[in-house]
């Protein structure tokens, strides 16, 4: 076997490891050894923290929504953090404010990023769980109490809930996004049933309070977050019964860019946090953390790598060959699904468009990342 064969074929097996090879292994291992996570119905003292930068169109529902939920009133309160906004999303707030004490409203001035704000809000939080909520996130109405079911075990530090994106118009991106959060769903089922999970939602997490560890500005809390509550040797788990609704973006140029920062944070994380891949102290997290995350942001590094390879060698054999012909139908299905993106398509072309959006923003974020660049503040989705 040449050199570029042996390029194409291991750049082929490790993409098959990151997306099928990682997952299987982690359900085998934690069927093997289940790691059993201990629930109750127990009511903790609740903080439900908002970072919210113009988000007039969004925050009254998402603040009664919160306001709505099946909890006691008085193990509740809610702390919504406008991050200098200029649209009106103050006085909102504190219209509802004025009429349930259970709501507070701060302002961070100058405009710091949703982690200060964060950061800011814990200042100012009771509850004994600390709850992370977006601006535009819509909770189940028994979301709260599945949430805070797992930390009656007194090995879970960090928990968090299950996405679900709302794409009722058939958009392409959305489609694709809401199989994403699917297969991520799964994985982090999977994950909990080992130990600890890997990747959480930002919109739907909850940490003890006396597990926050308080965050640099530049830094992904849902993503630093739950790995400094590992470090602190307790777990992150995922309770699939604490829902969370979203719309899917139904733009690609939207998707594709918060994707970008998404990717560039998780990559200056991973570099604060790099202590996590010592095998010695962390086990099988530190596996984990490398196939669940680096090797994720690394695909566009195979994926063109095992195209290149493929090209060189077509022409060469038939198994060359028709590897290259899967190879252009997968691109052209990638394609198609690119130029028709408002349209409902079956899923053999949503896959390979949404894999090609998912990998071309990391590669982004990678080249970005590699020069020096991160993110602290940017613009609410729409």
């Amino acid at each position: 076997m040449t050199w570029v064969a042996f390029l194409l074929v291991a750049s082929l097996a490790t993409l098959v490891y990151i997306y099928l090879g990682y997952p299987l292994i982690v359900r085998i291992l934690g069927l093997w050894r289940p790691r059993p996570v201990a629930v109750s119905d127990g009511e903790p003292m609740v903080s439900i923290l908002t970072s919210a930068y113009n988000e007039a169109v969004s925050i009254e529902a998402t603040v009664r929504n919160k306001l709505e939920l099946d909890y006691p009133a008085d193990r509740l309160e809610i702390l919504v953090v406008s991050d200098d906004s200029e649209d009106g999303t103050d006085a909102i707030v504190d219209a509802i404010a004025r009429l349930d004490s259970r709501v507070t409203l701060l302002r961070q001035q100058p405009r710091a990023g949703k982690t200060s704000a964060l950061n800011l809000a814990v200042e100012h939080a009771v509850g004994d769980v600390l709850v992370f909520a977006d601006a535009n996130s819509m909770y189940a109405p028994d979301a709260l109490r599945h949430l805070v079911a797992p930390f009656a075990d007194p090995g879970v530090g960090y928990v968090t809930g299950r996405m679900v994106y709302r794409a009722s118009d058939g958009s392409l991106t959305g489609e694709g996004c809401s199989a994403y959060m699917r297969y991520e769903n799964v994985l982090r089922r999977w994950e909990t049933c080992l130990g600890s999970v890997v990747g959480v939602d930002g919109g739907i997490d909850a940490v003890r309070r006396e597990n926050y560890v308080r965050m640099k500005a530049d830094q992904q809390p849902d993503f630093v977050l739950p790995l400094s509550v590992v470090e602190q040797g307790k777990r992150v788990v995922h309770a699939p019964g604490a829902l969370l609704y979203e719309e899917a973006l139904e733009n690609s140029a939207d998707e594709f860019q918060m994707r970008i920062r998404v990717s560039l944070r998780a990559w200056n994380a991973l570099r604060d946090k790099s202590a996590l891949f010592d095998v010695r102290r962390f086990g099988l997290f530190s596996w984990q953390l490398f196939s669940h995350k680096v090797l994720r942001y690394l695909a566009p590094v195979f994926q063109i790598l095992a195209l290149a390879a493929n090209v060189a060698l077509a022409g060469q054999g038939a198994p060359w060959t028709q590897l290259m012909t899967l190879h252009g139908l997968f691109y052209a299905a990638a394609l198609l699904g690119a130029v028709t993106g408002g349209k409902r398509l079956p899923a053999i072309i949503v896959f390979p468009y949404y894999l090609c959006l998912l990998n071309a923003a990391a590669g982004v974020a990678l080249i970005r990342f590699l020069k020096g660049e991160n993110l602290v503040v940017w613009q609410p989705r729409t």
